[in-house]
């Protein structure tokens, strides 16, 4: 609806006023319509006595959409006041609103009034002025809302002024109390308000041609018909023109209920012959006779299951209870009511105009039989249903929801970061039916239920939790003090209907409202836990969801989340959390629960290697849950594009050394079993062998013959097993590369930025089921800024400190006179961790200080596997703004690319620097580093401090890097 009455504007004599007000109290009584019906912002009205006064205020404000005045106005008359808006230019319609049918006549005796955009009398039903402002509305807004939402349409003729002000506000409270009796169906609250602004529209005419030009305008979106019968007409006596326009809606579309009005009963008997419906004004009951016309012919209120002799047999009162019905009603009732378009009327008059126009068009002569008509109706209202869900955001129904495809909200405020970004992936998903372009796999987000920001709001107030949280900095005492409390009843109980839904495993994950926002993903800082959720003890299983969304709660106040905060421009005050509960993709092997594989794909490479390009993306991916991949250790790269050109393990020595050997599942205890809560939701690490025994190995491993040092794809032969994922990216097992670049498409489409998409994978599914792609999160991916050009070649080796050609980051810097170094000749790579202490201590002493500094160290900045590098924490290197990775002595370093650690590096826009001293050109200048005096020298790191700044300068469109050292 485009138009929409804000301002009014009444001319009235103050009398006049004091009636339409009683005693000061209009606004507030419209304002109470308003609110009733669950409308929008109630209009604001200005009263002014004089004419003069209103055309001045409506020209210097021209904020007024609607002027109403009644007859007695001080300074001239009604039609000269009307005429001179008019003349004005303001195109603001005037009303006008009389307290007496006389007083009308005399004013229509002496001047024209069809200046007035219509006339209406007062009779002492407060609705009225609610009717007027609808009727308006209607009226511009019929045209666009047609064309776009094929709203439906009722075409009251009426020419008799006292009739339709007393007709009007029946009919529209009657609509607007059916469209609020509808708004339960809705799946969120922009459902809602779509229902309520969609309902039907009333086109009161006072003519035949008039409302004809409606009827043929319109025709394929008409609700119904209320006539007079008498009315002006050019083309008939206007004593028969409400007839001949029955006959000539019944001809052309003979479902559209049609009611005929007259002050003469004798009109009845040609009403039945036509076979539709007749009032009599004069009747007592002529307003219960409308509103019960209204409710049981246009489609309102129950559908109500008939036999031909209008037997009632059944009746539903909404969609859902509808296609649960029509399973056993009767054969004849069912083909009574096709027939007669019953159903696709009731689809429209509840706002459903996809599903009415879709099975309008069919004719029950169109199926071979009673029990086909059948099949087709209950599928059309199951897939139509479905589809209502899908893509959207539903506030949590336990009757509504989808256990295997839902995705819902507990609470209002926010969903935060992740939440958002999952729900606008399956809109993206459902929206362009990705599912479709592979026959053998479902592609969709996991069923879900989110609990919005309000909840954590409310837990942290209804405890008194915040100030204790800000101020502790002991992370298991902030645990155990959210452990404590109790959690909000309405919430819980809500929490209880879900689990009665669900026995599947589930994830509890944050989602807080700074996290993948686009520029500060706070990737890795809150917490995820994984529950088997297989307890026979439903209350048991509560408790262990309780207690997760509890530790979530915690982890934003986390040190961890505290010091990461620091280095961004939001104060912990300000961050809030929700909550993401998703099942669990994967299957149960045994006593255990796990995916075929996990994986995490970007679309920008920030490292290609020929004939990859950056636009290709990478991917990484892992047997088991997604924990192996997060810390990147293990893990398969390859890219979407390329599958077959994976060069992580350039020799066999190499894959058999650093391939995957274990990984993550959720072991399932024994549900009779009491169980610790806190070990319940730790992972468990296992084998290959285990992987093998279930199966999985055959379609993503691998073969070691130890007799000719060779590796062959899958597992026929004997010999040692290996992660390599070879029968999937290079003999196509399944289309995972297909798939990723689909994904990576919409996703940076739909984002307009780079995306990384994190997925799971189940390829066990039972026999003659598709495999499960589990779209598991969707953020923004950071890239650096526009690229400075950078000529390597044109400065002399002498003057570098560091070159490289795998480096991420963009532009100059030269305000960095501090470097944190390990010196790679002289390190044990068994010494990693006592490694990471130093760097900390270091980082919080020069980040107290303000001091910006260059690190600079071997094996993989972040790893979690203290052989493959140095296992810091984003927040223990924060202070840093440019870091260097080179190799140990015994082992090359590949750049992380699938960590959060490496989110972070590329969202604060650190420059990063990988140095290969294979290749030819990288190098880091060893030998003058080490004559440079150090002002802190620990075991295995030291403090360099330089009098003058070092200069350094990244293109990241060519990823190639250079730091000069200081000149003199």
């Amino acid at each position: 609806m485009r138009f929409r009455i804000r301002e009014i504007l009444l001319v009235s004599s103050l009398y006049d006023s004091f009636i339409l007000e009683e005693e000061g109290q209009l606004y507030e009584m419209i304002l109470s319509q308003y609110q009733t019906l669950n409308l929008s912002q109630a209009p604001s009205i200005t009263r002014v006595s004089s004419a003069k006064e209103a055309i001045a205020m409506a020209k210097d404000s021209n904020r007024f959409d609607l002027i109403i005045t009644t007859p007695n106005i001080t300074d001239m008359s009604v039609v000269e006041f009307a005429t001179k808006v008019i003349k004005s230019g303001l195109g603001v319609p005037v009303v006008l609103l009389t307290y007496d049918n006389r007083e009308l006549l005399d004013i229509a005796e002496h001047y024209d009034i069809s200046v007035f955009e219509k006339t209406f009398i007062w009779q002492g039903d407060h609705r009225i002025l609610l009717s007027i402002i609808k009727y308006i509305e209607d009226k511009m807004n019929v045209d666009y809302d047609t064309k776009t939402a094929g709203v439906q349409s009722l075409i009251l003729i009426e020419d008799n002024v006292y009739f339709y002000s007393s007709f009007l506000p029946i009919i529209y409270s009657e609509i607007l109390r059916h469209s609020q009796s509808l708004l339960h169906e809705g799946v969120n609250i922009s459902h809602r308000i779509l229902k309520m602004r969609a309902r039907p529209k009333i086109l009161l005419c006072s003519s035949y041609e008039e409302a004809m030009n409606y009827y043929e305008k319109y025709e394929k979106y008409i609700l119904g018909v209320i006539s007079d019968i008498k009315f002006p007409c050019r083309m008939f006596p206007p004593e028969e023109a409400g007839v001949h326009f029955a006959k000539r809606v019944i001809e052309s579309n003979f479902d559209i209920p049609v009611l005929l009005q007259s002050n003469s009963p004798e009109f009845k008997t040609i009403a039945d012959e036509m076979g539709i419906s007749f009032c009599c004004k004069t009747s007592p009951t002529l307003s219960r006779d409308l509103q019960k016309f209204i409710t049981n012919n246009l489609s309102f209120g129950d559908f109500i299951f008939r036999l031909p002799d209008n037997t009632e047999v059944d009746r539903a009162g909404d969609l859902r209870s509808l296609e649960k019905k029509l399973h056993t009603i009767p054969d004849e009732s069912l083909l009574y009511h096709a027939e007669r378009n019953h159903f696709s009327n009731w689809f429209k008059a509840r706002t459903e105009f996809f599903l009415a126009h879709k099975l309008r068009p069919r004719r029950v002569s169109d199926y071979e039989s009673t029990d086909e008509l059948r099949r087709d109706l209950i599928t059309s209202l199951h897939l139509f249903r479905r589809e209502q869900y899908l893509g959207s955001i539903s506030d949590f129904d336990p009757e509504q929801f989808d256990v295997n495809s839902g995705f819902s909200r507990i609470g209002g405020g926010s969903l935060g970061g992740k939440a958002r970004g999952l729900g606008f992936a399956n809109s993206l998903i459902n929206n362009f039916k990705i599912t479709n372009y592979f026959d053998d796999f479902n592609i969709a987000v996991p069923p879900s239920i989110v609990l919005g920001s309000d909840v954590f709001d409310q837990f942290i107030e209804q405890n008194n939790l915040r100030d204790f949280a800000i101020s502790c900095d002991d992370d298991e005492k902030i645990i155990q003090g959210f452990l404590a409390t109790t959690f909000p009843p309405i919430y819980k109980e809500q929490l209880r209907l879900f689990l009665n839904l669900i026995r599947y495993p589930i994830a509890v994950r944050s989602s807080s409202l700074l996290e993948d926002s686009r520029y500060l993903p706070f990737a890795g800082i809150y917490q995820t836990y994984m529950l088997p959720n297989n307890n026979h003890n439903a209350e048991a299983r509560l408790e262990e969801l309780l207690m997760a969304i509890k530790k979530v709660f915690a982890s934003t106040y986390s040190r961890h989340a505290k010091d990461y905060i620091k280095s961004t421009p939001y104060r912990l005050e300000e961050e809030k959390m929700a909550v993401i509960i998703q099942k669990l993709v994967g299957a149960r092997y045994e006593n255990r629960f796990y995916p075929s594989f996990s994986g995490v794909v970007r679309s920008h490479n920030f490292y290609p290697l020929p004939p990859m390009t950056s636009s290709d993306g990478i991917a990484a991916i892992g047997l088991g849950l997604g924990r192996t991949v997060v810390e990147g250790s293990g893990t398969i790269r390859f890219c979407p594009s390329h599958p077959k050109h994976s060069n992580q393990f350039s020799t066999v020595d190499d894959t058999l050394k650093y391939s995957q050997k274990e990984f993550y599942a959720i072991k399932l205890e024994n549900p009779e079993e009491e169980r610790d809560y806190n070990q319940i939701m730790e992972l468990v690490k296992y084998n290959l062998e285990t992987a093998e025994k279930d199966g999985l190995l055959s379609v993503i491993g691998s073969t070691y013959s130890h007799e000719n040092n060779t590796i062959t794809d899958g597992t026929s032969r004997q010999g040692v097993r290996l992660v390599t994922f070879a029968p999937i990216l290079k003999n196509n097992y399944i289309p995972l590369p297909k798939i990723l670049e689909i994904l990576m498409e919409i996703g940076s489409w739909g984002m307009s930025t780079p995306v990384e998409i994190e997925f799971a994978v189940n390829l066990s599914t039972p026999r003659g089921t598709p495999k499960e792609f589990g779209f598991l999160q969707m953020r923004p991916l950071v890239k650096s800024h526009e690229a400075e050009e950078l000529d390597v070649d044109s400065y002399d080796p002498d003057t570098l400190l560091c070159n490289s050609s795998q480096v991420l980051g963009n532009g100059h810097i030269d305000n960095i006179k501090d470097i944190i170094m390990i010196d790679k000749s002289r390190f044990d790579r068994s010494k990693t961790r006592e490694a990471a202490k130093e760097i900390r201590q270091f980082n919080v002493e020069l980040r107290e200080k303000n001091i910006p500094y260059l690190l600079i160290g071997v094996g993989r900045w972040g790893s979690s596997d203290p052989w493959l590098g140095i296992p810091v924490t984003w927040d223990e290197i924060n202070g840093a703004k440019v870091i260097v990775e080179t190799s140990f002595k015994d082992f090359s370093v590949v750049p992380s690319q699938g960590t959060h650690f490496f989110q972070n590096i590329t969202s604060f826009r650190i420059g990063y620097f990988t140095v290969n001293d294979n290749l030819e050109n990288e190098y880091i200048n060893w030998d003058w580093l080490r004559k440079k005096r150090a002002v802190k020298k620990m075991k295995f790191t030291k403090h360099i401090s330089l009098k003058k700044p070092l200069t350094i300068k990244m293109n990241g469109h060519s990823n190639r890097g250079i730091i000069l050292r200081p000149k003199g």
